[in-house]
């Protein structure tokens, strides 16, 4: 078994490769199992946090893996207002900007996932104090999203 470190935005994944049978791998990351195909397994790869573009019909394949694992959130904590994503998707807006005042059940953000839109409530009322993401990023579980003090 190998085991690896990645950091995709700021997060790191302990990511363990447990078996590897033709292009069929059997990972655990943070804990959590997957079953992921190889695409390639002549070159080097790359992970990506950023979904990767279907190729055309006349383009050449990319060699790149999407790294879609979900992080569970840590407990107890440095940042104690920090919204964190739900569930890995792809940021539609932030709806507000750093030193706005928020209330508690204001939409700060939407988040699509499974082709649905979902909204990104305040917990409390507050001013952000940070914004950790844009709008087109794909963000895995446990991503904070915003800040709000």
């Amino acid at each position: 078994m190998k085991q690896f470190i990645y950091r995709i935005n700021g997060q790191d994944y302990i990511v363990a490769v447990n078996k590897l049978e033709n292009s069929i791998a059997q990972v655990a990351v943070n804990g959590s199992n997957y079953e992921v195909e190889l695409v390639n397994n002549e070159e080097e790869v790359t992970f990506t946090a950023n979904p990767v573009a279907k190729p055309t019909a006349a383009a050449a394949p990319k060699k790149t893996v999407v790294a879609s694992t979900p992080n569970k959130p840590a407990g107890g904590g440095s940042s104690a207002g920090a919204i964190k994503s739900p569930l890995p998707g792809i940021v539609v807006g932030i709806n507000v900007n750093v030193g706005d005042a928020v209330k508690k059940g204001q939409t700060v953000a939407v988040l699509e996932a499974m082709k649905m839109e979902n909204s990104i409530n305040a917990p409390k009322d507050g001013t952000v104090t940070s914004i950790g993401v844009n709008p087109g990023d794909s963000v895995l579980e446990g991503v904070t999203i915003l800040t709000i003090e």
